[in-house]
């Protein structure tokens, strides 16, 4: 039968790019994943191999030295990426929510100076959004920027950055008070450039050390610190304070297109993982697979491997088209994260005790998915996305 996951309607040039990305994943990064993950170890030797296949600037168009592809390309390529190691898909995400921004909503000269050297990878980024306290609650940020001539003082702090350490530019979120009314309205996009590293890694800007995470290990995730960050004005996202919130926001739908892509990847390997030992191990004279109860728990798996991948394959495609798709995004970020977290444990369970040991790559995916569950968004703050959308603009048909 034909790999659960392949998608129709690929141009043969996006199947390339995957096939590129599937013979790296199956190479060099299945091998070396597990060892990584539980040292806790960046893996700089893996990101040079992204920067040298083209995976930084694969969304980034031609003329800034990028591949130009689809939306639908990136998720497919975090899929892949995904089934490998989820840690790799992380240092990839932020970078390509930034790069998403400056080229949706940047000015020409924000594009000309910051996507180039994005597209190489010697540029990568991250995204500072959330705040102790404050969780999914944005539009409280507290993070202030007050005006001072000709640049912008930044001070307050961040919590939970992705990539926060290598990073070299980050997306900062803050609260402006320029006069508006409604909170959201007062909120801006800053690029604040920075050197990678902790500590004081810019004036004003110091980046602690790192958050030890119980999975997702490898990918640095730290807190931000600012106290009078001087950043210029020129640096406000598109030059238009007070859009922050709304030019974020539209950066995460690709965010949780991402993490749908993720939970995708990490599902299917633990499908791969599961079908693998269901062959092998043997009980009561045949294999275990053969058994009704394995066969219709690997059926049930595969079944939901499916249908996350049809729902972010459709997420993909909606957002890439253009247009407001918080809805699609939302349903395929909650569908994708919940049954990824219901395959890794039902193959767990048909590993049985070796599933629980750390010898075993199950047991890794096990600590991995639950980040699924939380990460741009709760599917407490999907569903409630969803549910508003539903109730305010449904159409019903006589």
């Amino acid at each position: 039968m034909r790999r659960l996951t392949d998608t129709d309607g690929l141009t043969e040039f996006q199947r390339d790019i995957l096939r590129t990305v599937r013979d790296f994943v199956d190479a060099e990064v299945l091998p070396a994943a597990t060892e990584l993950d539980h040292a806790d170890a960046y893996p700089d030797a893996l990101v040079q191999r992204l920067r040298d296949i083209g995976v930084f600037g694969l969304t980034i168009g031609e003329e800034y030295g990028g591949i130009g592809e689809s939306l639908l390309t990136y998720a497919l390529v975090v899929e892949e990426l995904s089934r490998g190691w989820m840690s790799l898909s992380g240092i990839i995400n932020t970078h390509f929510i930034v790069a998403y921004l400056i080229m949706t909503h940047g000015t020409q000269e924000q594009k000309d100076y910051f996507l180039p050297r994005m597209s190489s990878g010697e540029i990568r980024s991250a995204l500072s959004m959330s705040e102790p306290g404050l969780g999914s609650d944005v539009a409280a940020i507290r993070t202030a920027a007050r005006r001072d001539g000709a640049d912008y003082l930044l001070a307050g702090q961040k919590m939970w950055l992705t990539n926060g350490a290598t990073s070299n530019l980050v997306a900062v979120l803050a609260r402006t008070e320029e006069g508006q009314v409604q909170p959201h309205r007062n909120l801006t996009a800053f690029l604040v450039e920075k050197d990678p590293g902790f500590g004081e890694t810019r004036p004003g800007l110091t980046v602690p050390g790192r958050i030890h995470k119980m999975g997702y290990r490898g990918v640095d995730t730290t807190e931000l610190i600012l106290d009078e960050c001087r950043v210029p004005a020129s640096r406000v996202l598109g030059e238009a304070p007070g859009r922050g919130f709304y030019q974020v926001m539209d950066g995460i739908e690709v965010g949780r297109v991402n993490v749908a892509a993720r939970g995708c990847g990490v599902a299917l390997r633990a499908f791969e993982l599961a079908v693998g030992y269901a062959r092998s191990r043997r009980s009561f004279g045949k294999i275990i697979g053969e058994h009704q109860a394995i066969s219709f728990k690997l059926a049930e798996m595969a079944t939901k491997t499916v249908a996350a991948h049809q729902m972010m394959v459709l997420a993909a495609r909606r957002k890439g088209a253009g247009g407001q798709s918080d809805v699609e995004a939302g349903m395929a970020k909650y569908l994708a994260a919940e049954y990824c977290k219901e395959v890794v444990e039902d193959s767990l369970r048909i590993h049985g005790g070796y599933g629980y040991s750390t010898e075993h790559e199950i047991e890794r995916l096990y600590r991995d998915a639950p980040m699924l569950l939380i990460g741009e968004g709760t599917a407490e703050i999907q569903k409630m996305i969803i549910g508003q959308r539903i109730v305010r603009g449904y159409e019903i048909r006589p």
